[in-house]
C-alpha cells in the first residue's frame, strides 16, 4: 500500500470521529461519562470544544485535499527521519573572542547581540504558549484559507498531530491497530508524538481542577470496558451513534436515548 494511501485513511477515520462527535456532543454531554471525553480536551465547555472539532475537521479536509491531489501528480510520501533542531546552540562571546582575539568593543556588541537574540527566542516561545493555550470560540476559528495555509507550510505529522489535538484524541479511545497508524503517521512525516501525549496529560490535569466546577458530572471511565460502553465504539472502527432514534416491532418510533448504560 503507498505511504499516502495509508495515512488518508488515517485523516478519513479521524473526520469521521470527528463528525460524529460533534453531531451527537450535545446528548452526549447530557449523557452518562461525558467526563471520560471531555477530560481529553481539558475542558466540559461545549463552545470550547465545538469549536476545536470545527477546527480540525477544516485541518482534516486541507490535508485530505492536498495528498489526493499529490497522489493524482503520482508523488507519495517518503518516511522522514526527525528533522533537527533549526535553534542553532548559543555561542559564548568570550570563547569567540578568545579564538577570534577580537577587541573589547567587538566583545561587548557580540554579548548584546547574544543576549537580544536569546531574549528574542524567549519571547516567540512565550507567544507560541500563549496562543496554545488562548481558548478557542467559534468565534475565534481561523478561515479556511489560513488553515489550507498552515497545512501546505506544516509537515505531514505535524498536521495529523494537530487535528488528534482538536478531536481530543487518546490512546485509551482508540482500537489498538488505529492508535498504531496514527503514532505512525505524526512520527514518520515529522510530527512530534512527544509533545502531543505531553498535552493530553496537561489537558487532563487542567480537567481536573475545572471539575470541581460541575459537581453533578460522573466520573471519568479509567478502563477500557468502561470507555467502550460511554463511547459506543472505539476510535478506529465505524462510529455506533447511541442516540439514534430506534423503531421497533409493531411500534412507530421508538424514544430518543438519554445515553449509553
Amino acid at each position: 500500500m503507498p505511504q499516502i494511501t495509508a495515512v488518508l485513511a488515517v485523516v478519513s477515520i479521524l473526520a469521521n470521529y470527528g463528525r460524529h462527535l460533534a453531531q451527537t456532543l450535545e446528548q452526549r454531554a447530557a449523557g452518562r461519562g461525558f467526563a471520560t471525553i471531555a477530560r481529553f480536551f481539558g475542558t466540559v465547555v461545549l463552545d470550547t470544544i465545538l469549536a476545536h472539532l470545527h477546527r480540525g475537521l477544516m485541518r482534516a479536509m486541507a490535508l485530505e485535499r492536498m495528498l489526493k491531489l499529490r497522489a493524482k501528480r503520482g508523488r507519495d510520501l517518503k518516511i522522514l527521519a526527525p528533522r533537527e533542531s533549526r535553534e542553532p546552540p548559543a555561542k559564548d562571546p568570550e570563547t569567540e573572542a578568545a579564538a577570534d582575539s577580537v577587541s573589547p568593543e567587538e566583545l561587548a556588541a557580540k554579548r548584546a547581540a547574544a543576549a537580544e537574540a536569546a531574549e528574542l527566542r524567549a519571547g516567540e516561545r512565550l507567544a507560541r504558549r500563549i496562543a496554545r493555550e488562548e481558548p478557542l470560540t467559534l468565534d475565534s476559528l481561523p478561515r479556511m484559507a489560513a488553515i489550507e495555509a498552515e497545512v501546505l507550510r506544516s509537515p505531514v505529522g505535524r498536521t495529523v498531530a494537530a487535528i488528534c489535538r482538536d478531536f481530543g484524541l487518546s490512546a485509551m479511545l482508540c482500537d489498538g491497530m488505529f492508535w498504531n497508524a496514527v503514532c505512525d503517521s505524526i512520527v514518520w512525516y515529522r510530527g512530534n508524538l512527544g509533545s502531543f501525549i505531553i498535552e493530553l496529560k496537561q489537558r487532563e490535569r487542567q480537567f481536573l481542577k475545572e471539575e470541581w466546577k460541575h459537581p453533578e458530572l460522573d466520573l471519568a471511565e479509567e478502563n477500557r470496558a468502561g470507555v467502550r460502553r460511554v463511547l459506543g465504539f472505539w476510535i478506529g472502527e465505524d462510529p455506533v451513534d447511541p442516540f439514534a432514534v430506534i423503531a421497533g416491532p409493531g411500534v412507530g418510533v421508538a424514544a430518543l436515548a438519554t445515553g449509553p448504560p
